[in-house]
Parts: C-alpha cells; structure tokens; sequence
C-alpha cells in the first residue's frame, strides 16, 4: 500500500469516499469519528467526499472507500471509472460488499416493486438486481456491518496509510459475546440469534441488551448453519421465519452459505 512517506515531495496520499445505492450511514460513520477524523485530515489529502464537502477534486485517488450497492446502469460505468481512478479500493458497508437490504428484489420480478412502489415507474432507470462492488471490478478489501464499525473503518485507514494488512477479526458474534461477559440469549433464553453465523465486529451490541443479533456484518469466516437452524427451529421458528431472519442486511452472502451448509 502507497504511505505518504513514498509520494514525491511526501505530499498527503490521496482519499475518495463514494456513494452508490445505500442510505449513507457508512459515510457517516467516517464522519462520526469526530476527533480521530481531524488527525485522518491531517495524513489524507481528502480529495473527494460529497458527504462532507462540496469541494470535490478530481482523480486519481490512492485510496477509495466505496458505499452502496451496483443497482443502475449508470452505476456500471462510475464504478469502473473509480477503480480506474484509485490505486486501492475498499468496500464498506453491506450493500458494497453483498448488495445490502436492496438485494432482496434478486430474487423477485423487479418490475412488480416497480410498479408498487412508483407511481410512474416508467420514468425509473434501474437493474433487475442489487449487486456488489467486488461483482464488477477487483476489491482490495471488504470492510462489512450495516452500518460499519467506526473503530474497524479507523484500523483500515490506518493501516493504509503504514503500508500493511488491515487487521480485522474474521471470527463470530459468539467471540465477542463472551469477551463482554454476556450470557447467551440463545441457549439461556431461547432468543432467535444469528450470532454464531455473524461476523464480528459490532461489538455484540444486540446480544449485549438481550436481543438476539440480526446479522447485520454478514457470514462469518467459519459457519454451521446446518447445526443453528434446528435449535432456531426448537426456538418456535419455522422455515419461512428462519429464512426472513436471514434474508435481510446480506440476503446474497447469507444465501450462499445456505447452499452451502444446509442439505
């Protein structure tokens, strides 16, 4: 990875942040870091970030941190614009890196959401599915959670700018649950969670006030899907429950390891 110290003249490596289908919450989360944001200003030139500033600057940029989902057929030809653009590029957030809640219309006739949802869906441009940055150009690293975490979107950055690996967890929700002290929702209370199949990274934060976890970061590096659903199931589920819990933040991610762990 580029660092300041190997630009000519040590100027401040350069930083995109872009939006494609999302809510913005990921961009956010960079915006929320509040204090730590002053010292990224201070070692990124932050060239293009419409969230924060009109003040926008042309390409190329160093590094590129994408949001959203590909979702228009104007979104096909910006994304490879940016990935030409951008010596790395990182995807943040579940609609960049599994097509987020709007994924949901792959798997339906996205004419009939248009015609539900619009009064004149004849004036909407779109495509027939949700789809991940990494489906259509080379990812250098997928940052996941809806939204993201602050403090993993600060060790990516960070360790872009010292030149190595971004080190972040690829174990489950159930790791973090048991450094917080929490008492299993799932065993000891019979709550729905899809902790043991989630990646890390929230913290825990829907287990730790007695919810069970949506599975808002995606798959976890490692599941076993295959031993949840029966104890899902003993928990008063039925399939078409189980498969709504699944079918939310990371439908296609989530869908994949069904095919995979479930006969």
């Amino acid at each position: 990875m580029t660092t300041s110290a190997g630009r000519p003249g040590g100027s401040r490596p350069r930083l995109g942040v872009f939006k494609f289908a999302s809510c913005d919450g990921c961009q956010l989360t960079l915006l929320d870091c509040e204090d730590e944001l002053l010292g990224i200003a201070g070692e990124l030139e932050i060239a293009h970030f419409p969230e924060a500033s009109s003040d926008v600057a042309p390409g190329p940029y160093d590094l590129a941190l994408v949001e959203g989902s590909v979702s228009t057929p104007e979104h096909l030809t910006r994304v490879r614009r940016i990935r030409a653009e951008s010596r790395h590029l990182v995807t943040i957030g579940a609609c960049a890196t599994a097509g987020g809640v709007q994924a949901l219309r792959n798997y339906a006739d996205v004419t009939d959401y248009l015609a539900t949802v619009y009064a004149r869906p004849d004036y909407i441009e779109t495509l027939a599915t949700s789809t991940p940055i990494a489906d259509h150009v080379p990812v250098d690293f997928e940052l996941r959670g809806c939204p993201i975490d602050r403090g993993q979107l600060l060790e990516v950055i960070t360790a872009f700018l010292a030149g190595r690996k971004p080190g972040i967890p690829n174990h489950s929700v159930c790791f973090s649950c048991k450094q917080r002290g929490n008492v299993c929702v799932l065993v000891a209370h019979g709550t729905p969670c899809l902790g043991p199949v989630t990646h890390a990274g929230c913290g825990a934060l829907c287990p730790t006030f007695g919810r069970g976890c949506y599975g808002c970061f995606g798959p976890a590096g490692t599941t076993n899907l295959g031993a949840l659903v029966p104890v899902l199931r003993r928990d008063g589920m039925n399939d078409g429950d189980i498969g709504r819990f699944l079918h939310t933040f990371n439908v296609t991610d989530f869908t994949a390891v069904e095919e995979k762990d479930l006969p």
